[in-house]
């Protein structure tokens, strides 16, 4: 790529321009428009971006002012990223998930000037906390408002004031946008809050940069490739590595219609790349496990001989050595009869699917690399662009986040915490010095507050969560995490949070895996129409403790689950038991259930060593 592409940009401005002269694809999007997918090309994608950018010149936005968005993955989501930072403004993107109340502090922190919004459902929420934001003076919709609304541009009459400034000052948009350092500040992200006050990640365009580039070098993917669009662009995985990463390759970009359409819109984009969250990977295994269980004897045992033919060809792929010809005829048989219906629902052509965020239990990841698809754990944090870790193709090895990225030092504390420096860390916290220092030391180091270890070969494995380690009534420790992550292997549990702190025995609250226990229930005859009344059945109860029994056997005494509650809904964003990123808010989570877990301490307590 010559000086001019995007591997010499020093921001993401110029990344994105460089990226539009270079690649020009007819196709550098797809979008979902009255039942249909369209191509939409860099050349009409980079005339919006100009016009909104301009746009927001004549609202009077200057070099470090803050613009939020608060809009569900869309094509405009990304123009109107690329035309703050064309700008030289700053983006602040806010969860579409968010109530009025929990986006509140983030709108108003900031001090945002403009803030985009999706649709007439996001606009009222913020009109319902417009009072509360004194510096906020335009709101701008993507879809044209219902009713009539004070300070509201619409985004049609936003790029038509640009075009009137545009020609005003011709040229003013490329030169502004060229004009931009590799220090100024790009975004302000702001985590997800599992506990406290949630606090705003300041990335420049230099730590997104580095971190794209240290991806470009180790991910093989190009103009050919196609990714979908779903994890929000307000976590900054999906935007680092499922927008710029994207860009910078000139790989096509299509937008999922929402979450809940992505099984649809799988086989219809026929992605063969996806950057996503453990969840989508462990629901699609325990439906297709649920499948497999309801399967007749000879087809379950047919399905079972071309996991097991794929486990080995992955095993030898892993340690760099070639099938021998009996293995490929055999991997060629079980990928027509079994394979290819496991690969069809994520469309059929996928290479690359990219998880991070949380960790994939083993034998999610050993059933998809057992079928022919590559799931690549990684690890990182907003606050690290946030790749630290991550596997390849190249370079695998299951039960861990893989190898540090090019370019950036990581090493263990004395207490096993990951510490990382390095252009991938951010600048700071957003008006928090003080919390700044506690997690960037005077050396320049980033304390994770994730526990971890290297192995002989160098790929990292976490373990634990400082924050998150239990200390029962009898002052004994317990890490949750290993323990939970070892439960949700089990195809009757979707989630699990352990409870133990300050009490005499753990417990822990789950929510099982409904079409699993659907269909354990028909098997134990249970006849029941709705899912609290079958979390409710004492068979059942009795079938799900059973399993927690067989996991408790691998630890010790006192992390040992005694008693258990099943909940009869899936933890969410919206009940505020989950955060954007999906992670559980164990404090919400206590307090909300508290009378369910007071009820698992009454009475006789078990027998357990901690009496």
């Amino acid at each position: 790529m010559n000086q001019n592409g995007p591997l010499a940009a020093t921001t993401l401005n110029h990344l994105v321009l460089a990226a539009v002269e270079r690649y020009r694809k007819p196709d550098a999007f797809r979008v979902k428009r009255d039942r249909r997918w369209v191509d939409v090309s860099h050349a009409e994608f980079a005339r919006q971006v100009e016009r909104v950018s301009l746009g927001l010149l004549s609202l009077g936005i200057a070099p470090g002012d803050r613009v939020g968005i608060l809009s569900e993955n869309r094509l405009e989501w990304a123009i109107t990223d690329i035309a703050i930072l064309t700008a030289r403004a700053v983006t602040v993107p806010v969860f579409p998930t968010l109530l009025p109340h929990q986006m509140e502090f983030q709108l108003k922190n900031s001090g945002m000037k403009v803030l985009f919004v999706s649709t007439a459902a996001q606009l009222e929420k913020v009109e319902k906390i417009r009072t509360q934001l004194p510096d906020l003076a335009h709101v701008v919709p993507f879809e044209v408002p219902t009713r009539e609304v004070a300070h509201v541009i619409t985004w049609e009459g936003l790029m038509a004031r640009g075009d009137d400034f545009g020609r005003t000052a011709p040229g003013r948009h490329r030169e502004l946008a060229l004009s931009a350092k590799p220090d100024d500040l790009a975004t302000i992200i702001y985590t997800s809050g599992t506990t406290g006050v949630p606090k705003g990640v300041m990335l420049s365009h230099g730590n997104i940069l580095s971190n794209v580039r240290a991806l470009v070098e180790i991910m093989d993917f190009g103009t050919r490739d196609v990714c979908l669009s779903f994890l929000p662009l307000s976590h900054v995985l999906e935007r680092t590595g499922g927008q710029f990463a994207m860009f910078h390759q000139g790989a096509t970009i299509a937008y999922a219609e929402s979450v809940e359409a992505v099984v649809q819109n799988l086989p219809e984009v026929r992605p063969t790349m996806l950057v996503g969250v453990p969840r989508l990977y462990e629901k699609a295994y325990s439906r297709m496990m649920v499948m497999l269980a309801k399967m007749p004897a000879r087809r379950q045992q047919l399905f079972r001989w071309a996991l097991g033919v794929g486990w080995q060809a992955a095993e030898r792929r892993m340690a760099g050595r070639a099938r021998d010809p009996l293995l490929r005829l055999q991997c060629a048989l079980a990928e027509r009869l079994v394979w290819r219906k496991v690969q069809a629902r994520f469309g059929g052509r996928a290479r690359l699917l990219i998880t991070g965020g949380a960790p994939l239990p083993p034998p999610v990841a050993r059933f998809f690399h057992s079928c022919g698809l590559s799931v690549l754990e990684g690890y990182g944090l907003t606050e690290t662009s946030p790749v630290i870790a991550v596997n390849t193709v190249r370079h695998l090895r299951l039960g861990t986040v893989g190898k540090p990225i090019p370019g950036i030092e990581v090493r263990l504390a004395a207490d096993g915490e990951i510490l990382t420096r390095g252009p991938h860390v951010m600048r700071g916290y957003w008006r928090d010095d003080l919390a700044t220092r506690e997690m960037i030391d005077a050396d320049g180091w980033f304390h994770t507050g994730d526990i971890g270890s290297f192995d002989a070969d160098g790929f990292l494995s976490i373990t634990d969560r400082k924050k998150d380690i239990i200390i029962s009534a009898t002052g004994k420790n317990i890490s949750p995490a290993p323990i939970e992550n070892r439960l949700k292997q089990s195809p009757l549990i979707s989630e699990v949070i352990m409870i133990a702190d300050q009490r005499k025995f753990p417990t822990a609250l789950i929510v099982p895996d409904f079409a699993a226990l659907r269909a354990e229930a028909e098997r134990l005859g249970v006849n029941a129409a709705e899912d609290a009344t079958l979390c409710r059945d004492p068979r059942l109860i009795a079938r799900v403790k059973a399993e927690v029994d067989q996991v408790a056997k691998e630890f010790a005494p006192h992390e040992r689950i005694k008693r258990i509650a099943l909940i009869d809904h899936d933890f969410s964003v919206a009940e505020g038991e989950l955060t954007p990123t999906l992670k559980l808010k164990r404090k919400a989570i206590s307090d909300k259930f508290k009378a369910v877990i007071d009820a698992m301490y009454e009475g006789t307590s078990p027998d357990s060593p901690e009496e």
